[in-house]
């Protein structure tokens, strides 16, 4: 990585964290501090018709900017994640009983899951990318549902879809097709291609 130039994750995720790490990369973690929620709703409000890739770009575009504008000399990586079943857009859920009512819908049906990831320095985005998993649940029983949930407890409140994949929650899946880092929250081999172009990693 270059010695000039830092690099930030603006995510608090765990998982994408870990990917950063595993990979080799150096950086920062520095959260974002934006009302996802909101800007979420505005984005459905306001714009017809709009897609899950378009609420995780814009989300992912948002953290990135609004760190790099902290922090003007770094490069800032901005993720997010956003699961569609359907027209319906799902966001995380507050309690384990909200989790059971997603995945009870989830249940038996795919839906997708898209991933976002942006790049910004002194507040301009200027690289974007994202990626699409589709994910087919199981027609799994009540009684697995409540045993997963039991097992799981409040670890399904820190994903969008109330499962960790890399856990207990494959065995929620019937057919997975798409990329394992998409499915864990970032496009990574988007990322590092753009990181090798930016001189931020060996070429």
């Amino acid at each position: 990585m270059s010695d000039v130039t830092q690099l930030i994750l603006a995510s608090a995720s765990v998982a994408r964290r870990a990917l950063l790490e595993a990979a080799g990369l150096e950086f920062e973690v520095i959260p974002a501090d934006i009302d996802e929620t909101a800007i979420r709703d505005a984005i459905l409000e306001k714009t017809s018709g709009a897609e899950a890739a378009d609420v995780a770009s814009v989300l992912a575009a948002e953290k990135a900017r609004v760190v790099s504008v902290e922090h003007p000399d770094a490069l800032v990586i901005g993720a997010d994640q956003v699961l569609a079943l359907g027209p319906k857009i799902f966001s995380k859920a507050g309690s384990v009983s909200e989790a059971r009512e997603h995945l009870v819908m989830l249940r038996g049906r795919t839906h997708d899951l898209v991933s976002a990831v942006a790049l910004a320095r002194n507040g301009v985005v200027h690289w974007q990318a994202t990626s699409t998993a589709a994910m087919t649940m199981r027609n799994y029983s009540d009684e697995f549902l409540g045993a997963y949930l039991k097992r799981a407890g409040d670890r399904v409140l820190g994903s969008v879809g109330c499962y960790e994949l890399e856990g207990l929650g494959v065995q929620l899946f019937e057919q997975i097709e798409g990329d394992y880092f998409t499915i864990l929250g970032i496009p990574l081999l988007a990322l590092l291609a753009r990181l090798r172009e930016e001189q931020m990693i060996t070429a």
